[in-house]
Order: C-alpha cells, then sequence, then structure tokens
C-alpha cells in the first residue's frame, strides 16, 4: 500500500465519535466518470483521518490526473495524506479521457471493485464505499453483473442482500430510510417478481438491519401498496386482497415488537415524509415511520430523488460488511470539469463510518 499525497490544508474540526475507527475502503469508480472526482472533493469536506481510517481503492495516475485537472480549475485542495491501495489496470490505459467509457475503464473499475471486496472479507476493512461505475462499460470488459450491489453480494457469499436508501434532511435533521422489495426490473414483471416469500426476506433483512445498524429495537415500518389507492378493495387491483393484506397480519404476528402499517396507498404514503423532511408540518416528524418499504424501483426512488437527490445515499444490508454508496451515476457529461457535486459520497462516508461503529460497538443487536 502506498501514500497518495495531496496538497496540505487545514480543515475544521469533526464532531463525530472517537476510536474506535473504523476502517474504509473507497473504491474510485469508473476514472472516466465523476467518481474520483467526488471522492477527492469529499475528503476536503473534514478530517475524515479523525473518526475513520480510509483507503483508496484505484490507480494512482488516475487520481493525480484528476486532482491536477481540479486544481486548474481551482476545485480542490486535499488534507494531509490518503491511503492509496494501488490497482494495475488490467487493460492498458495511459491516460482518462474524461468523460468516455470504455471496456478498459470497465475493466478498471471492475477491479477495484473486486480488490475492495477481496480485501474486506480477509478482515481488512469494516466498510466498503463505492464510486459508481458504468455497467455498460463492465458488460465491455466481459463482466455481465446488474451493478455493484451483485458483485459485493457474489463475493460476500451472500444471497439475501437488500437495496435501500437513507437519507437526513437538512431542514429537519429527520432520517429518510426507504427499502426497495424489487429493484431493476422492467414495471410489467413487477406483480410476478413480488411474492410473500420474497417480500417476507426482504423485511426480515430490513428489520434486522434497523436494529443493528440504527439502534432501532421496535421500529415502525410502512409498507406500500401496489396498486392505485391499494386496490381499493379489489377494484382497482387484486393484489393487496389476494395476498398482501393477509401477509401483513403474517408478519405482525411474527414481528410482535415491530409496527407493520399498510398497504399503505402509495400516494399518500409519501405525504408525512414529504412534510418531515421539508418542516413543512410541525407535527409531521411524530407521524412518519422509521423505514418505508416500496414494492418497486420507481415508487420508492421517485419520493427520495424529489426530497434527498443530493444527500441520498444507497446501502446494501444484509452483508457481512457495510456497504454504502452516493445516489447518482458517472456523470460522464460533466466528467473533468471540476462542477460535480461531492454532497451525496460526503453524506455515503459519513454513514459508513455510522453503521460501522454500531456494528462494531454491538449496539442493536438482533433480538429476533
Amino acid at each position: 500500500m502506498t501514500a497518495f499525497q495531496p496538497v496540505p490544508r487545514a480543515t475544521a474540526n469533526c464532531q463525530f465519535s472517537q476510536p474506535p475507527r473504523p476502517r474504509l475502503a473507497i473504491p474510485i469508480g469508473d476514472p472516466a466518470g465523476i467518481g474520483p472526482e467526488v471522492i477527492l472533493k469529499a475528503l476536503t469536506d473534514r478530517d475524515w483521518s479523525a473518526i475513520a481510517a480510509i483507503t483508496l481503492v484505484g490507480t494512482a495516475a488516475y487520481l493525480h490526473q484528476t486532482q491536477t485537472a481540479l486544481e486548474s480549475a481551482g476545485n480542490l485542495t486535499l488534507p494531509g495524506s490518503v491511503e492509496l491501495m494501488e490497482v494495475a489496470p488490467p487493460q492498458p490505459l495511459d491516460q482518462i479521457s474524461f468523460g468516455q467509457e470504455s471496456a478498459a475503464t470497465g475493466a478498471a473499475s471492475f477491479a477495484y471493485v473486486k480488490t475492495a471486496i477481496q480485501h474486506t472479507m480477509a478482515g481488512g476493512f469494516d466498510a466498503i464505499v463505492t464510486a459508481p461505475i458504468a455497467k455498460s462499460a463492465w458488460k465491455a470488459a466481459g463482466h455481465h453483473y446488474p451493478g455493484q450491489t451483485e458483485l459485493l453480494a457474489e463475493g460476500a457469499n451472500c444471497d439475501r442482500f437488500a437495496m435501500a436508501f437513507v437519507a437526513q434532511s437538512p431542514h429537519t435533521s429527520w432520517c429518510l430510510r426507504t427499502l426497495l422489495a424489487t429493484t431493476h426490473i422492467p414495471l410489467a414483471q413487477v406483480p410476478q417478481a413480488l411474492t410473500p416469500q420474497g417480500l417476507s426476506q426482504k423485511l426480515e433483512i430490513l428489520i434486522h438491519s434497523l436494529r443493528q445498524d440504527f439502534g432501532l429495537r421496535q421500529p415502525k415500518i410502512a409498507l406500500a401498496g401496489l396498486n392505485p389507492h391499494s386496490g381499493e378493495g379489489g377494484q382497482l387491483g387484486q393484489e393487496e386482497q389476494a395476498w398482501l393484506i393477509p401477509w401483513v397480519a403474517e408478519q405482525r404476528r411474527r414481528y410482535p415488537q415491530v409496527q407493520i402499517d399498510g398497504p399503505v396507498p402509495p400516494d399518500t404514503l409519501w405525504v408525512r415524509p414529504g412534510q418531515a423532511w421539508f418542516g413543512t408540518d410541525p407535527t409531521a416528524i411524530a407521524q412518519t415511520h422509521d423505514a418505508y418499504l416500496a414494492l418497486y424501483h420507481d415508487q420508492g426512488l421517485i419520493p427520495v430523488k424529489l426530497m434527498a437527490f443530493d444527500r441520498a445515499v444507497n446501502t446494501t444490508l444484509g452483508l457481512p460488511f457495510v456497504r454504502t454508496s452516493p445516489d447518482h451515476g458517472t456523470a460522464f457529461d460533466i466528467a473533468g470539469r471540476g462542477i460535480a457535486d461531492p454532497s451525496s459520497m460526503v453524506a455515503a462516508i459519513a454513514l459508513a463510518v455510522e453503521l460501522a461503529l454500531m456494528r462494531k460497538r454491538g449496539w442493536g443487536g438482533d433480538g429476533m
């Protein structure tokens, strides 16, 4: 492991808890995208060394190229030295052409993530914070995965995992937590993909995480309906009547210490969270839930991005280690221009530290 030496700068004192410091691996993502930029910018946000041991996983030459571009734009000055786990690019790539994905950049970003997984599973890290990759570049390099989540699960020998999004309101400090029951599938396939068994697995993972990672022993969870008005008694769809409502009743018996509400009509489910997020109703926070279980991708992510577009963090639940990621892509259209917003990466690092500390200290527990 080598030291990546950026330009020194004094930073503000950090407000987080002191040791034990969790160890974070940050693979730098597709080097032609904004991943390296938002990582380098995020490192200037605070004195991370006071609360975590951070190691970048990538290629020094690409980081230096990004750093040079940002310094030329006057957008970067980094504190201290940052540890770098050097990974040689699997395919020749002397210089990065910002904004131009290729098989070579896909091969590089794949190697970075895989290296981080291997060292984490060997005990070297407590958490992985992944930067954006391009799935098309992965495929061009011969790696056919729906995304990083599936590679992480495979590397962790884990077949029970879930995609969740976490964000803290800058207006009220209220915390939004949303889990997706199904992810990247066509809308027409959602009713077939949703099953009582699959939904039960997602709920179990969610409850375990709320207890283990967030210290919520008796969480409150809201389940979205599938159809408009949650089927309106079978007039607008049969799924609620056929199995979702009986399924909720069964889960309440299974988890007597968990409040499970729903299926809530999807058009009203997000009213209280929106009011709690923006602070438009002082009574809203008391009426919100600790987590929201959405049944398909857009049902959960439209409200998340509306409220927390630059703050939401993607976290994979069910893995034996903490994984977080900013909730945005490679943004090739602005890569190398120095204008990428690092807010989501800052939030991803901060959440990884928080969750890793919870696990290290054994707070919350399971109790299931």
